[in-house]
């Protein structure tokens, strides 16, 4: 299919206001990919109104058939436009194309059909049975509503799993949307809307899509009354500014913010896996990341052993061109988040700490935004490099003094997205885990991102869970009824 960079407003594809665009730029070229439609504040108004209406007005949320069968058509016109798909995200997100035959692309779909078969199956009704009161009996019912009209804004690092994680368990519920991805990766949002509107059955305004190169229209999407509920993907810092704007007006907030993972090595045995698990974990799409485990935390007296065995990992990634299979590593998303992460790094050095490996633009890659796999040694664990969240190829290695001290390790930080344990004696590792207060946790390597595993943060890592049945439900009230019983 062709792609038109346009916005989905009330069912129809348009222009932005004054036909207002804005250029998407190619992070491993610094080419121009293509222009998108550049919303204001009127489109923004506009399409949460339609948002607004199609809720009030038709029986969307009333029909879970329907429903699903939308989004099964959805699953449908994702799948038959993989390739084009394909290219345009490698092209946008400058994400490896190896990594597009999973979360970057082609998992989504199945997470997609998995909220396709949820809202044809939840059950949104549990009796209470019958209480007595006023010398009559009482019979009761909890119903599970939507909640209304769903401010969702994405971030830009995996942005089909972003938006489709917030746009598919929300419609199943029965709610009506307006989406603003991220202004670095338009593209791939407005291809969303295209399929939406020529490929699936959705009623005008359950689905609206925006993107813009401005902060006024995320503005007004946090701050309208018509909007019930925020569901945000980004940094912690932004996430605080949209509570605070949803506050006068009590918005629900669900955030998926940052991390600063931790990948705690118990013991020698487990050193060379974890080393191998935590860098490529971390180099994985360049370090953007939220729940990448950028800081690897090893017993004392194995720390010089961690740094070799990080170094000798770190030296056999291939960085490049991300349309090239044989490249694991592609660059950052924009020049403003290279110059980010290297002002970590420089930072790390002026407090004190040694960069092991990496630090700065690859040999050879002139053109793109890219950063070498990169290790700092000798930080301290309350440091800005181990305690801020980079979002680029940094692993920062830590020690610890035992398993009570690995654990203090890995809760000391604001965040408490996810984290890994590795140790030889299992039961050993599961234990640590339980411990750790973090969102998720890998024991010894295990795999826990699924379309129906919950994933979310403790502390100011977010607030609610995306996937599984937990993640419908974050999209739903709950009502309870009484009656005279009979």
């Amino acid at each position: 299919m062709f792609y038109e960079p346009n916005l989905l407003i009330d069912g129809e594809l348009v222009p932005a206001t004054g036909g207002r665009t804005f250029e998407s730029i190619n992070p491993a070229t610094e080419q121009v990919v293509n222009v998108a439609a550049d919303a204001s504040v009127a489109d923004t108004e506009r399409a949460i109104l339609a948002a607004r209406r199609a809720f009030d007005e038709t029986t969307w949320s009333k029909d879970q058939a329907f429903r699903s069968h939308c989004l099964h058509q959805l699953v449908a016109a994702l799948r038959a436009n993989t390739e084009e798909l394909r290219a345009l995200t490698v092209a946008e997100v400058g994400v490896p194309i190896s990594m597009t035959s999973g979360p970057a692309l082609e998992g989504t779909f199945d997470l997609t059909e998995f909220y396709a078969n949820l809202a044809g199956t939840y059950n949104d009704t549990t009796d209470l049975g019958n209480i007595e009161g006023y010398g009559s009996l009482h019979h009761r019912w909890v119903k599970r509503e939507a909640f209304g009209v769903v401010s969702a804004i994405s971030a830009y690092n995996y942005p089909h799993q972003l938006n489709l994680a917030k746009l598919a368990p929300s419609l199943a519920a029965g709610c009506t949307v307006v989406l603003k991805g991220a202004p670095d990766t338009p593209l791939v949002t407005l291809a969303l809307g295209q399929l939406i509107a020529e490929h699936t059955d959705i009623p005008a305004g359950v689905v609206n899509i925006l993107t813009s190169s401005e902060v006024a229209p995320g503005a007004v999407m946090t701050t309208d009354p018509n909007v019930d509920m925020i569901t945000f993907t980004g940094s912690t810092a932004v996430g605080r500014s949209i509570m605070a704007a949803a506050a006068p007006t009590l918005k629900k907030v669900f955030f998926e913010l940052g991390g600063k993972s931790a990948f705690l090595v118990l013991d020698e045995e487990s050193l060379a896996m974890a080393a191998m698990f935590c860098t490529f974990g971390a180099m994985s799409h360049a370090g953007q990341g939220c729940a990448v485990t950028s800081r690897l935390v090893v017993p004392r007296a194995l720390y010089d052993d961690a740094i070799g065995a990080v170094q000798q990992m770190m030296a056999g990634i291939a960085v490049g061109d991300p349309t090239d299979p044989a490249n694991y590593m592609g660059p950052l998303i924009s020049a403003k988040q290279r110059e980010r992460v290297q002002s970590h790094v420089d930072q790390a050095v002026a407090d004190g700490a040694t960069v092991a490996a990496g630090g700065g633009r690859p040999e050879g890659l002139d053109k793109g935004f890219f950063f070498s796999p990169t290790l700092i040694a000798g930080a301290d664990e309350n440091s800005a490099i181990a305690q801020n969240e980079i979002f680029g190829p940094v692993v920062v290695v830590l020690p610890h003094d035992g398993d009570d001290d690995a654990v203090r390790v890995a809760n000391n930080s604001i965040f408490g997205l996810s984290a890994s344990v590795a140790a030889a004696d299992h039961q050993r590792a599961r234990d640590v885990a339980d411990r750790i207060r973090t969102g998720t946790v890998s024991v010894n390597g295990g795999l826990w991102h699924a379309p129906d595993a919950p994933f979310g943060g403790y502390k100011q890592s977010g607030i609610g869970r995306e996937n599984g049945v937990a993640g419908l439900e974050e999209f739903l009230q709950t009502k309870t009824l009484s009656e005279p019983a009979t």
